[in-house]
């Protein structure tokens, strides 16, 4: 069995998903995306040039900059279940608590043939704060919608022909994968964990030799097949039905191979 997985992975059919236990196995993955509520304009375009996420405890500010590439946005190609992937980070296991959102100068309302540029006010030039709350746990992948409110974002000021942009947005966040760990003893055995899906071979961890333990990560939700293969003359062991649920790890103990 050894020699057919690992000449599937060398083909590089499932390079993506080989999560071995490393330096980042306490870390989650958050994708960020731009959605939409409806309005009735043709056109509110919004200058995103920096997006940062906060992780500090307690109000304490713990910012990290997410790499985006800055762009203007027209939202109202976001309507309708519809988003667009921002950026995207791996982040220590934990909770996060704001992101900020840092937009230029380059936003405008089309009405018609009609562009108006939205004022922003000064206070908000250091970045738009929004409230997040959210707890990631290790090797599971999130993904976190900021919903502008696009007709009450933008507000007429009198009689001036002008319009400013005061954002109402919300945010929510749904766990996109799953992920298995566990214990694979004793060290010389030298064991490679695959996780199989039917039969296709999904991702692999190579557990640590000093506490032979590994972390799957990345795991689209269903039912799995652990196959552990060991060297040196250990006996091979596959454990059936586990079962994977976004936002979840499962934890399958301790594996002890034998000669």
């Amino acid at each position: 069995m050894k020699k057919l997985l690992l000449g599937i992975l060398l083909l590089g059919i499932v390079p993506f998903f080989m999560n071995s236990c490393s330096k980042n196995k306490q870390a989650a993955r958050l994708n960020i995306y731009l959605t939409d509520d409806p309005a009735e304009y043709d056109e509110v375009n919004i200058d995103i040039q920096q997006v940062f996420i906060n992780k500090g405890e307690n109000g304490s500010d713990s910012w990290k900059e997410i790499p985006i590439t800055p762009g203007v946005f027209n939202l109202l190609e976001f309507r309708n279940g519809f988003d667009t992937l921002l950026g995207s980070i791996e982040l220590p296991a934990g909770k996060i608590s704001q992101i900020r959102l840092v937009l230029g100068n380059n936003n405008t309302l089309k009405e018609g043939a009609v562009i108006h540029k939205l004022e922003t006010p000064s206070a908000q030039q250091s970045g738009l704060k929004l409230n997040v709350q959210t707890e990631l746990t290790e090797g599971i992948t999130y993904k976190l919608w900021i919903d502008f409110d696009a007709a009450r974002s933008i507000v007429k000021a009198g009689n001036s022909g002008k319009y400013l942009l005061k954002p109402v947005i919300r945010t929510y966040t749904e766990a996109l994968s799953g992920a298995i760990k566990g214990f694979v003893i004793p060290a010389t055995s030298n064991p490679w964990v695959y996780a199989i899906r039917g039969s296709d071979t999904v991702a692999s961890a190579k557990p640590e030799a000093a506490t032979g333990y590994f972390l799957i990560k990345g795991l689209p939700a269903a039912t799995y097949q652990l196959a552990i293969d060991g060297s040196n003359g250990y006996t091979d062991k596959t454990i059936s039905d586990i079962l994977v649920v976004n936002g979840v790890v499962t934890n399958t103990g301790t594996t002890t191979l034998t000669q």
